[in-house]
């Protein structure tokens, strides 16, 4: 009897384990994925997030919540990832603002290229060149123009130092070896506000803040700071069109996990993304913020990162930018 008893038992313990290895996974699955935006709620990034991440968790079979950690430019959020552990609980879903910080803070505790496996691209989004109505001014070449004759005069605004609108027109001013005054702002609000009341005159814009503002003849666009004219405003010429420089400063959006996460996780991440960012609801979401989903490789996506890291550093050293 004692025997069968002892059997009895080991049989029981050993149907326990099984039961709780079985159900390992599952518990595993319930642990949230986080995914951090360096920035503030309402943001092109923080949409992407907001949408992605609900399909995501579909598809993966668990909590996908979304955590903005503004500041810093974003070097709040982003060193968040870094420091994350590399379990397949955290991502970070962030714009080439990220590369542009590399150059601007040389002494940040972190390499935002190296210190980050990228995941996939997300989409892309476009700035115009707008001024207001009271320059006179009708297009970029026109812009060039004044700027040259009167070398300061003229000024533009920015949501602040080291964002892409600004490292967009500094990357025009080398470009058409012009010289406008920076009036950086805290935000693009009253940078709108004061581009509108004729306080500034020039501005790099997001399509999608841009273009009720044009539309309703309180702006003016001057080009578009992109390879390729934009179906939204299709009469809008791209900046070489308009004789203002090969000025691209496309925006790219993208995801990213801590470095040393498994090859298998970012596959699976990379896998999923790309069936999302292909459905029509997530495109016209995009759209409506003048976004266009684009997805590729992690390796793509890694040398794409890269070349732009290199790029805007040149831009920061040869323009002498300083963050503030």
């Amino acid at each position: 009897m004692k025997v069968l008893f002892r059997l009895a038992a080991a049989a029981t313990v050993a149907l326990s384990s099984l039961a709780a290895l079985a159900q390992a996974p599952a518990a595993a699955s319930q642990v949230p994925l986080k995914l951090i935006v360096p920035f503030t709620p309402g943001t092109g990034i923080d949409l992407i997030a907001r949408t992605v991440g609900p399909r995501l968790g579909q598809r993966l079979g668990r909590p996908v919540v979304v955590d903005n950690r503004a500041g810093a430019s974003g070097n709040i959020g982003t060193e968040a990832v870094v420091r994350a552990p590399a379990d397949g609980n955290t991502l970070l879903v962030s714009v080439n603002t990220l590369v542009m910080n590399r150059g601007l803070y040389p002494h940040l505790p972190f390499d935002p290229v190296k210190d980050l496996q990228p995941v996939s691209l997300t989409s892309w989004g476009q700035l115009l060149l707008v001024t207001h109505p009271g320059t006179r001014l009708k297009t970029a070449g026109e812009l060039v123009a004044a700027a040259k004759a009167r070398p300061g005069r003229l000024n533009y605004a920015s949501p602040g130092v080291g964002t892409p609108h600004h490292m967009s027109m500094e990357l025009f001013k080398q470009a058409t070896g012009t010289f406008l005054t920076h009036i950086p702002y805290r935000g693009t609000a009253q940078a709108v506000t004061d581009l509108l009341g004729g306080q500034v005159d020039a501005m790099f814009l997001p399509i999608h803040v841009a273009l009720p503002h044009i539309k309703s003849g309180k702006l003016v666009a001057l080009g578009i700071g992109s390879e390729h004219r934009h179906p939204l405003l299709p009469e809008v010429p791209t900046l070489a069109e308009a004789k203002a420089g090969k000025v691209n400063v496309d925006m790219w959006y993208g995801i990213f996990a801590p470095n040393g996460t498994s090859p298998e996780f970012i596959a699976r991440i990379n896998h999923e993304l790309k069936d999302i960012l292909a459905s029509p609801e997530v495109r016209t979401a995009f759209q409506t913020q003048g976004m266009d989903p684009a997805a590729s490789t992690p390796e793509d996506f890694r040398k794409l990162v890269t070349r732009d890291a290199d790029r805007w550093a040149a831009l920061v050293k040869q323009q002498n930018i300083k963050a503030e």
